[in-house]
């Protein structure tokens, strides 16, 4: 069974929870603008952003009282796994997909994209 979360580390897990949710959206956000604008500075400021995502989780685990059962401990690092590969499974989904969008006799792969959208 787990402990409740005591009263003097609910500051840290409300704000170790923000900052899961902060840091995951800016990794997911870098990610996606690295990929279509081709940066690669970004892609390490998005690596850099799920760094801050990874620590968020451990503290978030650590003043949840997680780190006391080897299943919570395997549910924290499959998520952050999962969290880590998910955005390129997706991209190259994305990807495949506007592809062969692209491929449609008279349309190219911009016009396939921006035109879906609208």
């Amino acid at each position: 069974m787990i402990e409740p979360v005591a009263l003097q580390d609910f500051f840290i897990t409300f704000f170790s929870a923000a900052m899961v949710i902060m840091t995951g959206g800016l990794y997911a956000l870098l990610f996606a603008y690295a990929r279509l604008r081709h940066r690669a500075r970004l892609m390490w400021m998005a690596y850099a952003a799920y760094l801050g995502l990874v620590a968020s989780v451990v503290t978030l685990a650590a003043a949840a009282n997680l780190f006391g059962s080897t299943f919570w401990i395997t549910i924290v690092a499959l998520m952050l796994i999962g969290y880590l590969l998910a955005p390129h499974a997706i991209w190259h989904l994305c990807v495949g997909t506007h592809r062969d969008e692209a491929d449609a006799p008279g349309e190219d792969f911009s016009t396939a994209v921006h035109s879906r959208g609208a």
